[in-house]
C-alpha cells in the first residue's frame, strides 16, 4: 500500500494527549482476571510502548520457559474488570521460522486469548499487514492497533482507518502511544471484542485449487477424530501441508495436544515467578 495515496481522515488528528478514562493499571498484580489479552505486532512500532501504559510498568520481563524468548505480563483494570495482557515477541510472521515466532503463534492458537492486539506502524502499513493477515487466519478476536500516528500526520500522509477495518473484517483503533492518544477507544474496543459484545468478521483467502481444498478438508477431518479439542484445525491442516515443520513434529511425537496445556502453565508458572520476583 503506498502511503502517499492512501486517502482519508484519522481520529487521531484530534484525539487528545491524556490518561484513559476508567483505566487502573495493576502492573504485576494479575490475580483473579476476567479476560487475557495477547498483544502482537512487528519489531519497532510501540508494542512495549502501549503494554506499559496500559499496565504501568516498565518491560516486567522474564523468559518464556524453555526459550530464551523475553517475555512480559501485566494487568489492568477497565470498568471494574480485570485484564491480563500478555506481551508477545515482536515478530514479522507466524510461520515458525524462529523461536520468537513459534512463541507468538503458538499462544494465540493454542492460549486462545480472549482479543489479540495487534500494534502497526502507520508509516509502513504495508509491511505490518502481513504479520495482521496471518493472525486473522489463526483467531477473528482481532483488534488492530494503527500507532505511530502523529509519524503519519508530520509525512502529511492520510490513513483511511474506517475503510481498512472494513477490509479486513475487524476493528481498527488510530493511536499515538507515547502520549495515549485515543486510548479511551483502544481499551473500549478491546472491551467489547474480549466480551464478545463485538464480533470480528475476518476475510479469509479462499483456497481456489480444489485438489487443495479437497486435502485441505480431509486433513481437517483427521485432526478433529484425532483432537476434537484442537482449536483451527483447519489452519494447522493448512500449515501442515505447507510444511511447518515444528506442528509436523509435534503431530508425529503426539504432542501437539498437549501444547495448549503447556501455554497454560507457562503462563501460570510466570505470573508466581514475577510475583515472587515483585516481593
Amino acid at each position: 500500500m503506498d502511503h502517499e495515496t492512501v486517502i482519508a481522515s484519522s481520529a487521531c488528528e484530534s484525539c487528545p494527549a491524556h490518561h484513559a478514562a476508567n483505566l487502573h493499571r495493576l502492573g504485576v498484580d494479575m490475580t483473579d482476571w476476567d479476560y487475557v489479552v495477547a498483544l502482537a505486532g512487528n519489531p519497532n512500532t510501540g508494542k512495549s510502548t502501549v503494554f506499559n501504559a496500559l499496565t504501568g510498568l516498565r518491560q516486567h520481563t522474564g523468559n518464556w520457559p524453555g526459550k530464551t524468548v523475553t517475555r512480559a505480563e501485566g494487568g489492568y483494570e477497565y470498568n471494574q474488570e480485570r485484564y491480563k495482557l500478555v506481551d508477545l515477541p515482536g515478530t514479522y510472521s507466524l510461520l515458525a521460522t524462529s523461536p520468537d515466532e513459534e512463541v507468538a503463534r503458538d499462544f494465540i492458537l493454542f492460549g486462545r486469548p480472549d482479543a489479540t492486539v495487534i500494534v502497526v506502524d502507520g508509516t509502513r502499513l504495508e509491511r505490518n499487514l502481513n504479520l495482521v493477515l496471518q493472525v486473522l487466519e489463526i483467531t477473528d478476536r482481532v483488534v488492530v492497533c494503527l500507532n505511530l500516528m502523529d509519524e503519519v500526520q508530520r509525512h502529511g500522509w492520510k490513513i483511511e482507518d474506517r475503510l481498512l477495518g472494513k477490509e479486513l473484517g475487524v476493528p481498527v483503533v488510530p493511536t499515538i502511544a507515547r502520549t495515549r492518544g485515543g486510548f479511551d477507544q483502544l481499551l473500549e474496543v478491546i472491551a467489547d471484542i474480549s466480551s464478545g459484545r463485538l464480533v470480528g468478521r475476518p476475510h479469509h483467502r479462499k483456497i481456489s485449487d480444489p485438489g487443495l481444498e479437497k486435502a485441505v478438508s480431509k486433513l481437517t477431518r483427521e485432526l478433529d477424530q484425532l483432537y476434537p479439542d484442537l482449536p483451527n484445525q483447519r489452519w494447522v491442516a493448512m500449515r501442515l501441508l505447507a510444511g511447518d515443520e515444528s506442528i509436523e513434529t509435534a503431530l508425529r511425537n503426539g504432542e501437539i495436544g498437549d501444547l495448549k496445556q503447556d501455554v497454560v502453565r507457562q503462563g501460570a508458572d510466570e505470573e508466581l515467578n514475577l510475583k515472587e520476583q515483585e516481593q
